[in-house]
C-alpha cells in the first residue's frame, strides 16, 4: 500500500482529557470527538490522558474511516472519532480526498477550505 500524503498547515496542542488514539477526530474538550460534533482537529499521535496532544487543525490530514466514504464527500465524526459521511445536519469536519470502502481504512481529508 502506498503512503498517503500528510500535509498539515497548522498543528496545535491540547491537553488530553482521555487517552487519545492517533488519526481520530478530537473535540475541543481534549477528548475523542462525539458523533456529529465539530472537531478541533485530528490527533497526530497516540497520547495519554493529561499529556499535551499534537492536533492537526488545518491542511491535508489522515483520519480513520468509520465506514464507506466517497471521494469528495463532506465528513463528520462518529462516536469514536472516526470519519463518516454527513447524512443530515452534523457539523462538517473536512472533505474526503480519498474514498474508503470500509471502516478502518485511513483516508486523507482536507480541513479549512
Amino acid at each position: 500500500m502506498a503512503e498517503k500524503l500528510y500535509k498539515p498547515l497548522l498543528i496545535d496542542s491540547i491537553k488530553a482529557t482521555a487517552n487519545l488514539p492517533k488519526q481520530k477526530f478530537i473535540g475541543f474538550d481534549g477528548g475523542v470527538c462525539t458523533a456529529g460534533a465539530k472537531a478541533y482537529g485530528v490527533c497526530d499521535v497516540e497520547t495519554d490522558s493529561g499529556q499535551l496532544a499534537s492536533v492537526g487543525v488545518l491542511g491535508v490530514l489522515l483520519v480513520e474511516a468509520g465506514g464507506a466514504i466517497a471521494q469528495g464527500a463532506s465528513v463528520t465524526s462518529d462516536a469514536t472519532g472516526k470519519a463518516v459521511t454527513i447524512t443530515s445536519t452534523e457539523k462538517v469536519n473536512g472533505t474526503a480526498l480519498d474514498a474508503a470502502t470500509a471502516a478502518g481504512e485511513v483516508i486523507r481529508i482536507v480541513r479549512g477550505i
